[in-house]
């Protein structure tokens, strides 16, 4: 899919995420050097402040959603901006424990403004596209995630050269990436988006916890990140075992990401014209469990070396191939069970009620991992968590629709079809 071909307001969208994972990245990877080094934080309060960042945004991504639903995208992601500018200024000149905490949440916080309201406005402009002839949603979802993958490998690019300067041209770097996406957004960034009614905030939690096929959704979701979560804690002991050192993460990373940046939209285009959404999100499960099988049918053997660095690198391709399908597809099936008007509330709801599966399920595999158990026995284990997230995945998924183009006279009709778009998508209900 060519992002140009796209119309402007998701052009807009899909740069904003470019820039959010520039300016984020940007800074992050040094944090915990910082905190630890220059402020001289013991290592357990430089995790526990890490930790208040990661709750600070994906636990409060609901709360962004909701707001995002009530008052409109424009006001909440321009809030969030100026935030999460305020949050790296401070951070940058912070020197005592209190300051550096108070940034950190603020610079979380911002997340939980801005991510989901762009995040949900990205999913109904892809539906509206969608219904419009002008393509898959899923495949503009994967372009979104190509975007804030790219974005994620220029950060630590940038943060390492204005490193050599100090910390703080970091943050300030970091900053200024935000002021311009402010910027942007306070000019081309509509005031009301056509379609999108604002909401009370109150009054969509009930029917959100009764929704049982959004829920399944979300514990699916949650298994398949715990799943993921292990490209930074089970794949780093293995292959500290197979190297004797942690030098070759960061190359199984960097191929991660290249297969993110390269692949995706093929892969997606492949799915799109050949299962549906249900499916695709079966199948990335299934590559994910398969990663770990990879590696407990190889421990026993007990290589290590070049050769005992094999089935980390198979795992770590297999686990991007499952990510590269899952997550477009999921994100693609939350308009299908959004109640109308809360797509912001249920696109924020499913990254906390994950975020929270995670944070449950992350405890637990550590105390797994240091058992003493039998090497391949850890491995075996967790890959029944994407198998267990097959199970629960809601019993039907939106079938793709083929990225055909359509005549002009087709075109016609559904671009004015497309004003309606908010009523149009919603199966007796659900809307984007």
């Amino acid at each position: 899919m060519n992002p140009l071909r796209l119309p402007p307001l998701l052009r807009l969208l899909v740069l904003t995420q470019l820039a959010f994972n520039i300016g984020f990245f940007a800074v992050l990877p040094f944090l915990s050097e910082h905190l630890g080094g220059a402020v001289g934080m013991a290592g357990w309060l430089v995790g526990f402040v890490l930790g208040l960042r990661t709750f600070s945004q994906q636990g409060l991504f609901v709360v962004g959603g909701a707001l995002a639903d009530r008052y409109g995208v424009r006001p909440v992601v321009l809030a969030g901006c100026a935030l999460r500018i305020a949050g790296f200024v401070w951070l940058g000149y912070a020197e005592r424990a209190w300051a550096v905490t108070g940034a950190v949440l603020l610079v979380g916080f911002a997340a939980a403004l801005f991510s989901p309201a762009v995040e949900s406005e990205v999913a109904r402009q892809a539906v509206a596209h969608e219904e419009a002839g002008g393509g898959s949603r899923t495949r503009v979802l994967a372009l979104f995630t190509v975007a804030g993958q790219a974005g994620a490998f220029v950060g630590p690019l940038l943060g390492a050269l204005l490193l050599s300067v100090d910390f703080r041209a970091v943050c300030l770097a970091g900053a200024g990436v935000f002021v311009l996406v402010l910027a942007a957004h306070a000019v081309l960034l509509p005031q009301h988006l056509p379609g999108r009614e604002r909401v009370e905030v109150r009054s969509g939690i009930g029917p959100l916890l009764r929704n049982r096929s959004f829920l399944a959704l979300c514990c699916a979701y949650g298994a398949y990140l715990l799943a993921y979560n292990q490209f930074y804690l089970a794949l780093p002991a293995e292959v500290e075992r197979a190297a004797g050192s942690q030098a070759p993460l960061a190359w199984l990373f960097a191929l991660s990401s290249l297969l993110v940046v390269t692949a995706q939209l093929p892969v997606t285009r492949w799915a799109g014209e050949r299962i549906g959404t249900r499916r695709s999100a079966a199948a990335g499960l299934g590559l994910i469990a398969a990663g770990f099988t990879v590696v407990a049918a190889a421990l026993p053997a007990g290589r290590t070396g070049t050769t005992g660095l094999l089935p980390a690198v198979g795992f770590a391709v297999l686990l991007t191939l499952g990510q590269m399908l899952v997550a477009p597809a999921v994100r693609a099936w939350v308009p299908d069970l959004a109640e109308r008007g809360r797509l912001g509330l249920y696109t924020g709801a499913l990254s906390s009620l994950s975020g929270l599966i995670v944070l449950l399920g992350s405890a637990a595999t550590g105390t797994l991992l240091d058992t003493g158990l039998p090497p391949a026995v850890p491995w075996l284990l967790l890959a029944a968590v994407p198998v267990a997230a097959i199970a629960l995945l809601p019993g039907r998924g939106r079938p793709h629709r083929r990225a055909d183009a359509a005549d002009a006279a087709d075109a016609a009709d559904a671009a004015d079809a497309a004003e309606a778009v908010d009523t149009a998508v919603q199966p007796d209900t659900p809307r984007p």
